[in-house]
Order: structure tokens, then C-alpha cells, then sequence
């Protein structure tokens, strides 16, 4: 059982009525919907150690189980009642409450992000480069709100092309130790659950002052290149800089005039794009893994219950943006790495190298269907034999659940001092410089290149990878609660789809039954063991299948079938699936 109480503020339950109490006993199991208590625990997360205020605790959960707010399960357990959950399913708070993240933003942080004056004064202009009257936009989700990066580009009279990635300037206005800044650290990254963000800044900062919203002067930190038409950078400059966004697209609009359907901003796009393609290709030369996924999106009623999955596509328009980010990154590491005698201390993005024994149990699996992988050679071609499987497998059934093999056998990229390079984008030094709305170490990156261009003295290391390891955990928390949140909402879609007949692919194996992911909206579920009634099978764990003892009939990975909703559980967000003209 997971945890949850640890962090519990203690109550001072000398001070505390019953009616209280009764209150904190509620918002307890309200921040634990996912889990049963005794009175013992209850008492103990609420700080209670005095046995009659013990006895207190027993009497009022008694009373909320026959007033119904709470379910009694064995040995004296207590849960949260299902028609709460339900309640609370819908706003999603179950989500919020698992992954304790905060549910609204300090008042004192909030009154603090209004004081800020948006107007660039013109002694700014003494070490910003103006950038107004140079062609400038956005491109982002259509759902976006806080735009925290541009780009610009102008033809030199060489025949070069100047390229701007200006980056929103948050450190500008969020200082150290502030209360935002606080905040801010504490969160880490803001997150992206389905109906809801969970930010990292306050509203006033990330969809308002720091967002570079068209029409509007904002400052921003840039980095500059100067670029021929192979896509060279002949140089760069790092700059803080002021911009006027003349235009918000969205990818989608972005691909009409890659696709030639549309003539906005043209010329600035087919440039950007034609650029982007060459960084991209000579990235996949040497040695950078092309990871293809299917994001899941919902389309969600106004009580927040999805009514429509679809596929989030990623395609040029995406990559233009992606490669010019990446290089930016890229640009900004290296920069820090070569300031200076000795290496100065610096929030790196790393990628440690692949474990080559889940790399050749990877190897081994695969050619149960055919694919192989060369997992000899140096760093670059195992990376590019990864490619080439990768691509070899698109369009098969068991595509997507080799992809998710391959990617488990990879390290996790992680925030750290230590540079070791970054393997799966092929870079040796890199960084996240782009997205300081959203992500802290991007807002520490600022401030140490703030620091590093001003010939500072080098940033307390120790300090630095505390920060660095405080970071890393918070993402993979935020992916988590992520993840989860994509998962409730497919469960909650399933559950409206009773009777309707899924085309699918058996994704998993298991003693218990197998697992199968539906094409048209990768919502996934089990058949269990106990509904496949027309003979008793056998897991075998080698091949990964069940076997028939009797009629010999086998169910392996990949295999296609169909399915309709049998059973839906939405504490535990599983599904059952039963078996369609199973013959």
C-alpha cells in the first residue's frame, strides 16, 4: 500500500471539537480515495497518540459509515463510499489526491505575480537587441495557452538566413527565494492531466505576462544563428532580447502550408521548414533513436467525461519546431561547457546509454516475429540498427508493443551536474533552455547562463545536483499522474461503450488471462483466464502465449482478435474484456 500519510500535517487534537475532527477524518479519506484504513491509522496520520481521542476517531468512523459517507471492508477498514468516488471522479480528484499534487496556487504567490509591470523600459534596450520588426511567431497545440517559445528568421544580405529561438524571460521577473520561486521549485514542472493543468507558475505569469502572445511586446532570452542553406550554423549569440509575435498558429495550420494548402507566412515557414528537415536527417546519421508514438487525446463534454478519443498526430510542422528547440538546447550547453579554464557547474539533460542485456533479451524476443537487431557495434550503429528495426516493424501488430519494449530497455533521461551526453538525441552536450513556463530546471538554466555571460563564478555544484535530483523525481511523478489520468479517462470512455465490438491486438501474456489493446483508440484491458471457457489453457511463459491442453488453441502476442466491454473499474482503472466469435 502506497504511502500517502507521511506528509500529513499533524493536527493539534487537544484544541479540536468532534464536528472537527469529523471534518478532518472526511478530508483525509477525500486525499486517500484510493485506499482502506483502521481507526489506528486514521489516528496516526492526524497526528492522534492519546488513546481516548483514539476512541474518538473509532466512534466518528462508525458514525460517517452509517451516515454512508464511508464503507466498511474487513478487519475494521475503512474507504471512502462509491458515490463519492464517483463525485469525485468526475472533477478528477482522484488523480490529484494519489499524486498529492496541489490543488490551487498560494494566494500569497498568486498576489505576488500581479505586482510585476509589463512594460519594457528603455534602458532595457541597452543590453536587449530589439527584435520587433523582425518576423516573429508561434506554433502550438490549438489548446495551448502559455506560449513560452518563438521563432523568427530574416535573410541576411549574404544569403544566410537568421534564425531566432526566443525563449519567454521568466527569470526576469521570478527571483530567487521569491515566493514563486519557491513555489515554483517545490512543483518542479507543471502538470498535464486530461481535463486539468496543474501549474507551475501562477496563471498571471504562464498564460499572461511570460506567455508571447501575438500583438504584444515581451521579453524573452534567445539564441541567434546565423545559417547557410545546408543548415550549417556559421555562428550563434546568446541574447536577451524584446519581440512582437505577429501571429499564434497552431501545428495544424502550420502543416497546411508545408502541404502547400495555405499561404500564411509562407515563405518564413517553407524557409524554417527546409532547414529543419536537413538538422533532422544529419541527427538520424549520427546515431540519434526515432521513437514513434501514438498520444491519445479526449474530447471532453462540459462536465469533463470524454466523449471522443483521437490520435494526437506529430508530424512536420511538429518537427520544424522540435528541431530548432533541440538546437537551442544543444547550443546553450555547449556554450556553458566551453566558458571559461574549467568546466563551471550546469543543469545537464543526460541519456545514459542502453543496458545491453535488455538490449539482447530485446534482440531475442523479437525474433519470435520475424525482426531482428544487431546489437553489436559502437554507440552509433547500435542506435542506428534500432532505427532500422524500428522502422522494419511499422505497420505490423506487434508494433506498438515492441516500441514499448525498446523503450523500456533505455535508460531515463534525467536532470543532473554530471554530464555523460544525451544518447538517444546522438548530442554530446545538452540541456532544456526552452520551456522555463513549465519546467524549473529550465528557469535554473537561465539564471546559470544569466550568470556564466556575466563571467560569474561558478554555481555551488552540491546545491546544483540536489536541485538537479529534486527535478528528475518530480517528472517522473508528473509522467505518472499523467499517465494515469490518459488511463481514467479510457476507462470512463469504455464504460459508455458496452456492446460495441473492438478490433484489437493481444498486447500482453499472463498466467491470469492476456491483455488486449484496441486499434481505433489504444484503450487496453484483460480477458482473464477464468472467461476463456471452451478449454483450460496453459501460460506458457517462454513463448509468451496460452495454449489449449485440449483443442490446442493458442492466443500470442500480436495476435488479432475482437472484443466488447465486459467489466469496467474505475478506483482501479482496469478493464475486462470478453472475447468476440471466440471458435
Amino acid at each position: 500500500m502506497k504511502n500517502t500519510m507521511k506528509h500529513k500535517k499533524k493536527t493539534k487534537i487537544a484544541r479540536i471539537t468532534k464536528a472537527d475532527l469529523k471534518q478532518e477524518i472526511m478530508h483525509f479519506f477525500r486525499r486517500n480515495v484510493r485506499n482502506s484504513y483502521n481507526y489506528k491509522q486514521v489516528a496516526a496520520a492526524l497526528g492522534i497518540t492519546r488513546a481516548a481521542s483514539k476512541e474518538m476517531v473509532l466512534e466518528l468512523l462508525k458514525m460517517l459509515h452509517q451516515q454512508h459517507f464511508l464503507t466498511m471492508e474487513r478487519e475494521g477498514r475503512y474507504t471512502l463510499a462509491q458515490q463519492l468516488r464517483k463525485e469525485r471522479k468526475c472533477l478528477g480528484d482522484d488523480i490529484m489526491g494519489e499524486f498529492e499534487l496541489p490543488e490551487s496556487y498560494p494566494a500569497e504567490a498568486e498576489k505576488e505575480a500581479l505586482t510585476f509591470n509589463e512594460d519594457i523600459q528603455p534602458q532595457e534596450y541597452s543590453y536587449r537587441e530589439d527584435f520587433r520588426k523582425v518576423t516573429t511567431f508561434t506554433i502550438d497545440p490549438l489548446e495551448a495557452k502559455d506560449f513560452d517559445d518563438a521563432v523568427s528568421i530574416r535573410q541576411l544580405s549574404n544569403g544566410h538566413w537568421e534564425i531566432g529561438v526566443h525563449i519567454a524571460d521568466v527569470t526576469f521577473y521570478v527571483k530567487p527565494k521569491s515566493l514563486i520561486d519557491q513555489e515554483a521549485e517545490k512543483r518542479a514542472t507543471s502538470v498535464y492531466l486530461v481535463d486539468r493543468v496543474v501549474p507551475m507558475l501562477p496563471e498571471a505569469l504562464c498564460n499572461q505576462l511570460c506567455s508571447l502572445r501575438p500583438d504584444e511586446e515581451k521579453r524573452c532570452f534567445s539564441c541567434i544563428f546565423e545559417m547557410n542553406s545546408k543548415a550549417e550554423v556559421i555562428k550563434s549569440r546568446i541574447k536577451r532580447t524584446v519581440i512582437k509575435s505577429c501571429r499564434r498558429m497552431t501545428y495544424e495550420e502550420a502543416q497546411e502550408v508545408i502541404e502547400g494548402r495555405s499561404d500564411v507566412l509562407k515563405n518564413e515557414i517553407l524557409s524554417l521548414h527546409a532547414l529543419a528537415q536537413i538538422m533532422r536527417k544529419k541527427r538520424m546519421q549520427n546515431g540519434a533513436i526515432q521513437f514513434e508514438s501514438n498520444e491519445i487525446g479526449f474530447k471532453l463534454d462540459e462536465n469533463g467525461k470524454p466523449i471522443e478519443v483521437y490520435f494526437k498526430e506529430s508530424n512536420e510542422s511538429h518537427q520544424l519546431i522540435e528541431e530548432f528547440m533541440l538546437l537551442a538546447n544543444r547550443t546553450v550547453a555547449e556554450f556553458v561547457n566551453k566558458k571559461g579554464t574549467t568546466p563551471k557547474a550546469f543543469v545537464y539533460r543526460v541519456h545514459d546509454l542502453p543496458d545491453p542485456d535488455k538490449l539482447s533479451d530485446l534482440s531475442k524476443f523479437i525474433k519470435r516475429f520475424g525482426h531482428t537487431l544487431n546489437t553489436d557495434g559502437d554507440q552509433k550503429q547500435i542506435s542506428q540498427n534500432i532505427n532500422k528495426m524500428l522502422g522494419d516493424i511499422q505497420g505490423t501488430a506487434e508494433a506498438n508493443m515492441i516500441s514499448a519494449l525498446t523503450v523500456r530497455a533505455m535508460a531515463k533521461a534525467i536532470y543532473t551536474t554530471d554530464n555523460i551526453g544525451h544518447y538517444g538525441l546522438a548530442f554530446k552536450y545538452y540541456t532544456h533552455f526552452t520551456s522555463p513556463i513549465r519546467r524549473y530546471p529550465d528557469m535554473l538554466v537561465h539564471r546559470l547562463l544569466e550568470r556564466y555571460l556575466n563571467d560569474g563564478k561558478s554555481f555551488d555544484r552540491e546545491r546544483l545536483e540536489r536541485q538537479c535530483e529534486h527535478c528528475s523525481a518530480m517528472e517522473q511523478l508528473a509522467a505518472q499522474a499523467e499517465r494515469a489520468s490518459i488511463k481514467s479517462k479510457q476507462v470512463e470512455f469504455m464504460a459508455g461503450q458496452m456492446g460495441k465490438v473492438f478490433k484489437g491486438n493481444i498486447s500482453g501474456v499472463t498466467d491470469f488471462g492476456f491483455f488486449v489493446e484496441c486499434e481505433e483508440n489504444k484503450c487496453e484491458g484483460l480477458v482473464p483466464m477464468r472467461d476463456l471457457d471452451d478449454d483450460h489453457y496453459i501460460f506458457d511463459e517462454k513463448n509468451f502465449c496460452l495454449i489449449g491442453r485440449y483443442h490446442k488453441k493458442v492466443y500470442r502476442l500480436g495476435d488479432s482478435v475482437e472484443v466488447m466491454v465486459a467489466r469496467t473499474d474505475m478506483d482501479k482503472r482496469q478493464l475486462d474484456f470478453v472475447l468476440v466469435n471466440n471458435e
